[in-house]
C-alpha cells in the first residue's frame, strides 16, 4: 500500500464509480480496481459496497476515508515545506465568493501570477457555506468568505469591507422610486450564499414577503435579470460601481445593520501557511 492507493480510493468515494475515478485520475478502469483490491486485501475488509449504479462506501471504508483525507493532507503538508519552501512555487488552491472574485481579485489575481509565475494558482468560487466545507475538507487552501466565521479549526483575517445595497431596474431618475419589495422577485445565489441569508433576515425583520425567490448561478445571470425588471437582489456596492456602464440599475440603501459586511480571509489552523501563500496575502492586501 502506498500513498497513490489512498488517493485512488479518495477519487472512488468522491465519485460513487470507478470509471469516473479512471477519467479523472487518466487511469485505466482495470487499474484502479486493482489498487482498490490492494487496499481491501491489506484491510482484509472490503471498503465499498457494489451495485448497478456505482459503489459506495462500508463502515470500514467510511473509517479509512476519514484517515485518508488526513494522510493525504499531510503529505501534500510535506511536500510544500520541504520541495516548496526556498522560493513562492507549486500548488495554491484559493476559494471566493463569486462577487469577491468579480470585482476585488482580478488585480491582485494578475500581480500574483505576474510576479510569481512558478506558483500553480486556482480559483474555485461558490457560496459562503461551500467554501468553508472546503476549506475545512482540505479540498482549498484557504477562501474568501462573507463572515466572521464561528469555527474553532479555522483562523481567518479581515480583508475587505463591504456595503450591501438592494439592487433593482433603473425605472427613472427619482432615487427614492424604491421598488414595492412585497410585489417583487428575489433574485438571488443558491442556499448558502451570505448575501443571501442577509437579504432575508432584512426582508423578515421588516415582515415583508417576497413575490418568489429565484435561484441563479452567477453574477452575471442575476444582474442581467434585474436589468430586465425580472426582479430585485442585495450586492456589494463595489459590485454594481464596476457594472454601471454594462446595466441599467439603481441602488438603495438598507438598514445599517444588515448592510455592513466584512470579507474575511479563512484558513485552516493546522495548516502549514506556505510561502506562496504568504505572497498572495501579501498581494491582495497591497492591491
Amino acid at each position: 500500500m502506498d500513498i497513490e492507493d489512498l488517493k485512488v480510493f479518495q477519487v472512488v468515494a468522491k465519485h460513487g464509480n470507478i470509471s469516473k475515478a479512471a477519467e479523472e485520475l487518466n487511469f485505466v478502469q482495470s487499474s484502479v480496481t486493482s489498487k482498490i483490491q490492494k487496499l481491501e486485501a491489506h484491510f482484509q475488509t472490503p471498503l465499498f459496497h457494489r451495485h448497478r449504479y456505482g459503489v459506495s462506501l462500508t463502515s470500514s471504508g467510511k473509517i479509512l476515508l476519514t484517515y485518508a483525507d488526513k494522510i493525504i493532507h499531510l503529505f501534500t503538508e510535506a511536500e510544500k515545506e520541504i520541495i516548496y519552501s526556498d522560493i513562492p512555487k507549486g500548488p495554491l488552491s484559493i476559494g471566493s465568493m463569486e462577487t469577491t472574485a468579480a470585482v476585488r481579485l482580478p488585480s491582485p489575481l494578475y500581480s500574483f501570477i505576474l510576479n510569481y509565475p512558478e506558483v500553480e494558482l486556482s480559483l474555485k468560487t461558490g457560496p459562503t457555506d461551500e467554501l468553508i466545507k472546503s476549506v475545512l475538507a482540505y479540498e482549498i487552501d484557504g477562501a474568501f468568505v462573507a463572515g466572521p466565521v464561528n469555527n474553532q479549526d479555522l483562523s481567518q483575517q479581515a480583508i475587505f469591507e463591504e456595503e450591501l445595497v438592494l439592487v433593482a431596474q433603473k425605472k427613472g431618475s427619482s432615487v427614492n422610486d424604491i421598488p414595492d419589495l412585497n410585489k417583487s422577485n428575489l433574485l438571488v445565489f443558491r442556499q448558502g450564499c451570505s448575501y443571501r441569508k442577509r437579504l432575508e433576515e432584512w426582508l423578515n425583520a421588516e415582515k415583508i414577503i417576497p413575490n418568489k425567490i429565484m435561484e441563479f448561478g452567477s453574477l452575471e445571470t442575476i444582474l442581467g435579470c434585474v436589468n430586465a425588471g425580472l426582479g430585485i437582489t442585495l450586492l456589494p456596492k463595489t459590485v454594481i460601481d464596476r457594472f454601471q456602464y454594462h446595466y441599467s440599475l439603481s441602488c438603495y440603501e438598507i438598514p445599517k445593520e444588515f448592510a455592513e459586511v466584512t470579507t474575511f480571509f479563512i484558513q485552516r489552523k493546522n495548516v502549514v501557511t506556505t510561502l506562496a501563500m504568504q505572497k498572495f496575502l501579501e498581494t491582495v492586501r497591497d492591491s
